[in-house]
């Protein structure tokens, strides 16, 4: 790659590897506010959920904003902004302080994938590779965050932990201000027509395209791929907001002993969950380009069906298969996102693309996070089974909605 290729893959996968690490963080924080606050699973599902909604209801604004404001000034403030908001976490004191820290922290962290992309997509003379070092920054940040966190748990007190995890923003912050590239556009993106792209729009002008591209959008299969995207937001939402929480609960994840501290294995069970998921993205991205997305997305959700269905009569035979469904689980819930995306260049416009993402991020992580809630009260009500038995109808629906698009594919 050339010396601003690099840079902005560097910048932007940090910045990636910030969003994805503090998202899948936060459920680790979860036991311990269910305890220190004493307040309910449905209580903390809704407080947790709408930090999380924030990230998606913002993200189509988040879009234009780059549009006007310039793609690298909105990654700067999305990652300074997790971390300021993560650093806030250290010294609240009650529920109410919490919700309103992450629901900042949701609006921030809402500004990183449309200005992320957009930089990338804009600036990068190889955008291929530049995205897909952004693809793997983002893989790393949400495994090492999170195993950072419960190494880091096992030995100091859950405030200092949190400001301790601001680290990886500070750097990003620090390597957006002082390593130089050239984030206008591209020789690349400058050969699109003229009418797929304006020269510093206006906030105005911004928004007007915004609703005239909206009214082209909600015709034909983006409007499935649409409703797919919200489904498996509640289901992403509703599995990892209690997910560490659960396995921590089951008799079979005993404490491991590290030094004179112990650290909770179904902490440890819930990072290697992670860790497969990145060869789910792989795999995924290696399916949709050689066959149909839309049957690659039917299996993916058949898959996952069979698994969370396969959770609580697992958890109750022992240790190896429970540890198999759940590398089922981590496999097949990230094999979805690069199919996903393979769709959206499919069924969407060219001069749409990014609009198509901001709504489709706002379906995933701002519709989708009801999930969050939606956990909290299965737990309070019907425990583990209600919840992965309310997940797997969640997954028969995406089913049935992939099924209706490979029957349009076959038209």
């Amino acid at each position: 790659m050339k010396n601003n290729d690099s840079s902005i893959a560097v910048f932007t996968g940090l910045g990636h590897g910030v969003f994805h690490g503090f998202e899948l963080v936060i459920p680790l924080f979860v036991p311990i506010w269910l305890s220190m606050f004493d307040v309910s699973a449905t209580t903390l599902g809704l407080v947790v959920g709408a930090g999380y909604a924030l990230i998606g209801l913002f993200a189509p604004l988040a879009g234009v904003l780059a549009d006007v404001y310039g793609s690298k000034r909105l990654v700067l403030l999305s990652t300074g902004g997790m971390g300021l908001s993560f650093a806030a976490l250290s010294v609240l004191q009650s529920v109410a302080a919490l919700t309103v820290t992450l629901m900042i922290w949701g609006a921030m962290a809402s500004l990183y994938h449309p200005s992320g992309l957009s930089l990338i997509s804009r600036s990068a003379e190889q955008r291929g590779t530049v995205l897909a070092y952004h693809g793997a920054g983002g893989n790393v940040g949400m495994v090492v965050v999170p195993l950072a966190a419960i190494v880091l748990l096992a030995f100091f007190e859950w405030r200092l932990v949190a400001l301790l995890l601001t680290a990886p923003a500070a750097i990003c912050v620090i390597v957006g201000l002082f390593v130089s590239f050239d984030d206008t556009v591209s020789e690349a993106a400058s050969a699109q027509p003229d009418s797929d792209r304006t020269a510093n729009p206006t906030l105005v002008a911004s928004l007007r395209n915004v609703v005239m591209n909206t009214r082209t959008l909600l015709i034909g299969g983006f409007v499935l791929v649409f409703a797919i995207q919200i489904l498996y937001g509640v289901y992403y939402r509703g599995i990892f907001t209690f997910l560490p929480d659960v396995l921590t609960d089951l008799p079979m994840f005993e404490t491991v002993a590290v030094g004179d501290r112990e650290i909770e294995a179904g902490q440890i069970a819930y990072s290697g969950l992670l860790l497969v998921g990145i060869f789910g993205q792989y795999t995924g991205g290696k399916i949709s380009d050689r066959g149909r997305s839309e049957t690659a997305l039917l299996g993916t959700f058949i898959a996952l069906g069979i698994a969370s269905a396969l959770f609580v009569p697992a958890s109750a035979i022992g240790v190896a298969p429970l540890l198999a469904v759940c590398v089922a689980l981590g496999f097949f819930i990230y094999m979805f996102a690069p199919i996903a995306q393979s769709l959206i260049a499919e069924y969407v416009p060219a001069e749409s693309h990014g609009l198509s993402f901001g709504y489709i991020y706002l379906g995933l992580f701002g519709i989708g996070a009801v999930g969050s809630a939606v956990a909290g009260v299965t737990l309070d009500y019907g425990g583990t089974p209600a919840l992965f038995a309310v997940l797997t109808c969640v997954t028969v629906l995406c089913a049935g909605l992939a099924v209706v698009l490979v029957a349009r594919s076959n038209d």
